[in-house]
């Protein structure tokens, strides 16, 4: 999701809503419009315009360990020349799920997820230090998950 898209104003309903899904994104639009007041074709309409908007996405989050990756882990990277350009080549990469400029010791961060530390090694070697602008990388292997939320609300 990016800064860059023009987010609909939000009123105390559609925050309502997707406070809604937050706390459970498989809840009906049924169920969500008697908690919010509107019809279910009401928040069925809403819903296809915040994530057209790109303001919400409705997503199956999974425990990467249980489908079978291993290691997990947050890359700082230094660039030289235009970070955005490497950004979006990072972007681009199947094992990468979060990139973010970043301001700091390092201009990119990059969440990544892979079967084993030999993918990890593999995806640092052949992927990302081979992209034109990477100048150094530090790699924070992951031990252990202890929190990760996705219902801080609308506020």
């Amino acid at each position: 999701m990016s800064s860059k898209r023009t987010s609909p104003a939000l009123d105390s309903t559609s925050k309502a809503i997707i406070e809604q899904l937050q706390l459970d994104g498989r809840r009906s639009y049924a169920e969500i419009g008697k908690a919010v007041g509107l019809s279910e074709a009401a928040v069925r309409q809403r819903v296809q315009k915040l994530t057209d908007a790109g303001v919400m996405q409705i997503v199956a989050v999974t425990d990467p360990m249980r489908l079978g990756f291993h290691r997990q882990a947050m890359l700082g990277i230094r660039v030289s020349g235009d970070t955005r350009v490497v950004a979006d080549r990072l972007a681009e990469l199947s094992e990468v799920s979060y990139v973010v400029l970043s301001a700091g010791s390092f201009d990119i961060l990059a969440e990544v997820v892979c079967e084993d530390d030999d993918g990890l090694i593999e995806l640092l070697n052949d992927k990302i230090r081979d992209i034109d602008g990477v100048s150094a990388t530090e790699t924070f292997v992951y031990l252990q998950l202890n929190k990760q939320k996705y219902d801080w609300g609308t506020r």
